[in-house]
């Protein structure tokens, strides 16, 4: 039987999960795995005395130096989140000859090639199956379910909380800030939520996606990021009357020898199986070329979607260490081919754009005008007939048209003097 003798650093929501399924679970994964997990130390500033009751007898220190430093610790698994120390803990452990579990997207979306890099030279291993999905297993899916597949393309959804919000703003119409009061209080939200609803969560997990699937190490920072801040009830309410459906999603494509990487709300097609992933679920469509299509859905947040990933990955490394001694991090140190990050501004997509204009003969003329001088066709127009001080809402579809173009042209029509809003611009997918 393979021993794995673990240290915990972080123990906050998901890592008390974490300590649970590691007791909870031992006898089910000695008899199923043959690998016998052994909770050692827990490393925290701040841990909760009557939570160590119920969890066995362990060590606790607030010094991660000291859990790292364990000769009898084989595995650290680091939940603590951000870049620092969490880079120090990850690359203290491996230099001390530990692998490593990791839920930190932000760490290895912006160090993943040199902490690559130092797993292959120190012959230990990093796994970070919940660092895009949290229980859903779209690293292993990627690097051995369906080895041998290359990507033209992946759609996600990969953010619970901005799932959850819109999923709310749609199905009862109350507004954003509403809506994100909801999700904190059923604890999807932190109490400070702008990672999630200004999209940086999502371009750290894209990132991630974008080297396990395609073979470039971008970063979050690197990746076009627009959150859902903007996105209003009626939104939702005039998509919907068209058969469509608003979604944050994460989106890269291949493009030659360049890759697209944006993350967005996006208008789709309700009959599209994404429309239909709601509240804090997750979900990511690959294009795989032997495979076809693939679909993977589940949880996105959460303390024990998030616990259960975790455990994979010890279950995992114990395996891996056990039968084949071997070094699995998911995907080599080095990127495929020249590829590179091609830029926004040469984007090509559909657009949904809504403008508060007044109400008065002549107003419309000037922006379609001012849209047909950019090379913007219009696919469909709708003005509505609600009113407020004689001012309208006015909803248009476009046919394709590039990125800068669009914006160019709401730049010249907001400066109208019977514009009486930013206006909102929605990119469309044809999934």
């Amino acid at each position: 039987m393979k021993k794995l003798t673990v240290g915990l650093v972080g123990c906050g929501t998901v890592g008390k999960g974490v300590a649970h399924l590691i007791r909870s679970k031992q006898a089910f994964i000695r008899a199923r795995y043959n690998v016998d997990l052994r909770l050692k130390t827990l490393c925290d500033l701040k841990i909760d005395k009557k939570f160590l009751g119920t969890i066995g007898k362990v060590h606790t220190t607030h010094d991660f130096n000291e859990l790292i430093q364990d000769p009898q610790i084989d595995l650290v698994i680091e939940l603590i989140g951000g870049h620092h120390p969490a880079l120090e803990i990850i690359k203290g452990a491996l230099q001390n000859g530990k692998h490593v579990v990791t839920a930190n997207k932000a760490v290895i979306s912006t160090f993943g090639q040199e902490l690559f890099r130092l797993a292959h030279k120190v012959s230990r291993s990093i796994y970070f199956e919940t660092t895009v999905l949290a229980g859903v297993p779209i690293v292993k899916t990627l690097t051995e379910g369906i080895a041998g597949n290359q990507y033209a393309g992946l759609h996600g959804i990969v953010n619970g909380t901005c799932n959850f919000i819109l999923s709310e703003m749609e199905s009862n119409g109350i507004a954003f800030d509403e809506a994100v009061k909801l999700a904190q209080a059923k604890g999807y939200a932190e109490a400070d939520p702008s990672l999630d609803i200004n999209g940086k969560d999502s371009a750290h997990k894209l990132a991630v996606l974008v080297m396990l699937a395609m073979g470039k190490f971008i970063q979050g920072s690197d990746i076009y990021t627009e959150g859902i801040t903007h996105i209003a009830p009626e939104d939702l309410k005039y998509a919907e009357e068209m058969g469509l459906t608003i979604k944050l999603l994460a989106i890269a494509k291949k493009k030659g020898d360049g890759i697209e990487a944006r993350v967005h709300p996006t208008l789709i097609s309700k009959k599209h199986p994404l429309a239909s992933v709601k509240g804090v679920y997750n979900a990511v469509q690959l294009e795989a070329d032997i495979l076809g299509d693939l679909l993977l859905v589940g949880k996105g947040a959460g303390q024990m979607a998030a616990a259960s990933g975790v455990l994979s990955d010890l279950i995992n490394a114990g395996l891996d260490n056990a039968t084949t001694d071997r070094t699995w991090i998911g995907d080599a140190p080095e990127e495929l081919g020249a590829l590179k990050l091609l830029s926004m501004d040469k984007i090509e997509t559909e657009f949904y754009i809504r403008l508060m204009i007044i109400d008065r003969p002549g107003v419309l003329s000037k922006i379609t005008g001012i849209l047909g001088a950019y090379g913007i066709s219009i696919a469909s127009l709708t003005q509505k007939t609600v009113s407020k001080n004689n001012v309208v809402p006015l909803v248009m579809l476009t046919h394709t048209a590039k990125e800068i173009d669009v914006r160019r042209a709401l730049e010249k029509i907001v400066k109208l003097g019977s514009v009486k809003a930013e206006p909102v611009a929605i990119r469309m997918e044809p999934l």
